[in-house]
């Protein structure tokens, strides 16, 4: 079967109503036959539903969707994609551990890295993602975790998911994908040593700027420390967000392929225009991985970055000129939005942090949405004339 088939037709079981769309579970927890049953299901003898916190039919149904895309053994849900990335490093990390990560990663994460982490002396050492021997030589005996985004935020550069795996194997360590700006329908981390995939489900997994969640996948033994976390931290996703994002499922594939052709479209029409420096997107053939892309990527995403000629102020005076696209921080929403990471996403960065990745002042994001691809790339083409 299909991965577009299997997304729509994996269900978990219907009730004796037997309705063909899927119901909401909302309820905090589940009742039992007898204290025996009780006692049996709270012990694990007999897998089953006990608390929502733990499990739910909806979050299992989204679980096992997301992992047969990824191709994992298993899965854990999270109410953000913030909690996610958190979560993983917690459930298997200890004091005097040490990751070593891309430099180019998402704000928060970076926040992570190194405001948070260090409080339970865990460090992290950041490596140049185009360059393999950038991370050999950050890892020390202390390094457990190998962590990346590709293509990163919001510079769409991509990392060697293959070349990085063989470097973590020959240490002995694991590598941690966030994949959320390709999703499991272009790129499938596992199939190049990839060992954990995180997801920010907000973005293209909902499609439609809704709900919040997040999704850590990989083995049965690495989720089974994630569960033994998560269970007593708490960071679940509602049965009702569950359910949205499972569904949304549904549509991912044809939402996806229409994201990347749009996306295309317009940063062939960017790279023509001369109030424009640079334009990077996977599947332009100007773009310096091309090749890498093509490997990884089943098509380019639907982000695309861009350069325009000047500063801080073009950027402004671009996003304020914006007149049907929206302006805000989310991405992978039906509606194409545009953002300036220097002074959103990427604001709690140093300028030395944000230059080291290429977020300059006037780097602008945007996350090509469901229009017509002219009325996408007229607002965005008229902006840039003011």
């Amino acid at each position: 079967m299909h991965n577009e088939t299997k997304l729509i037709r994996t269900q978990i079981e219907r009730s004796q109503y037997n309705e063909h769309s899927n119901p909401i579970f909302m309820t905090s927890s589940y009742v039992f036959d007898s204290a025996e049953d009780m006692a049996s299901k709270f012990s694990g003898e007999i897998p089953a539903n006990i608390y929502s916190r733990y499990s739910n039919p909806n979050v299992a149904e989204l679980i096992q969707k997301v992992a047969q895309l990824e191709e994992t053994e298993s899965g854990w849900a999270t109410a953000t994609g913030m909690s996610a990335i958190y979560t993983t490093f917690m459930a298997l990390l200890s004091s005097g551990d040490h990751i070593v990560s891309s430099r180019s990663v998402f704000g928060s994460t970076h926040q992570l890295f190194t405001k948070i982490f260090p409080k339970f002396n865990i460090t992290t050492s950041y490596a140049e993602i185009l360059d393999i021997d950038s991370w050999e030589k950050e890892i020390t005996e202390n390094t457990k975790i190998l962590y990346l985004e590709t293509p990163s935020n919001p510079g769409i550069d991509l990392a060697d998911l293959e070349k990085i795996s063989i470097l973590a194997k020959k240490y002995n360590l694991l590598v941690a994908v966030d994949n959320c700006f390709s999703t499991p329908y272009l790129q499938i981390p596992k199939r190049f040593g990839a060992d954990i995939i995180i997801h920010s489900a907000t973005k293209h997994i909902d499609g439609q700027g809704r709900t919040l969640g997040g999704l850590i996948l990989s083995s049965n033994e690495i989720i089974a420390k994630v569960e033994e976390y998560a269970r007593h931290s708490g960071p679940a996703i509602s049965p009702f967000n569950a359910w949205i994002l499972s569904k949304s499922l549904e549509t991912l594939h044809v939402r996806i392929e229409k994201h990347s052709e749009n996306a295309l479209k317009l940063a062939q029409k960017l790279e023509q225009n001369p109030n424009v420096e640079l334009v990077k997107y996977p599947f332009l053939e100007s773009f310096p991985q091309y090749e890498l892309a093509k490997k990884q990527m089943k098509a380019g995403g639907g982000i695309v970055t861009f350069y325009i000629k000047g500063g801080l102020e073009e950027g402004k005076k671009f996003i304020n000129s914006i007149k049907m696209c929206s302006v805000s921080a989310n991405l992978g929403d039906t509606r194409t939005i545009v953002t300036h990471p220097a002074s959103t996403t990427h604001a709690k960065l140093t300028p030395e942090e944000r230059n080291s990745v290429g977020i300059t002042d006037n780097l602008i994001r945007v996350s090509v949405g469901l229009e017509h691809e002219e009325d996408i790339i007229n607002d965005i083409e008229n902006a840039l004339l003011k």
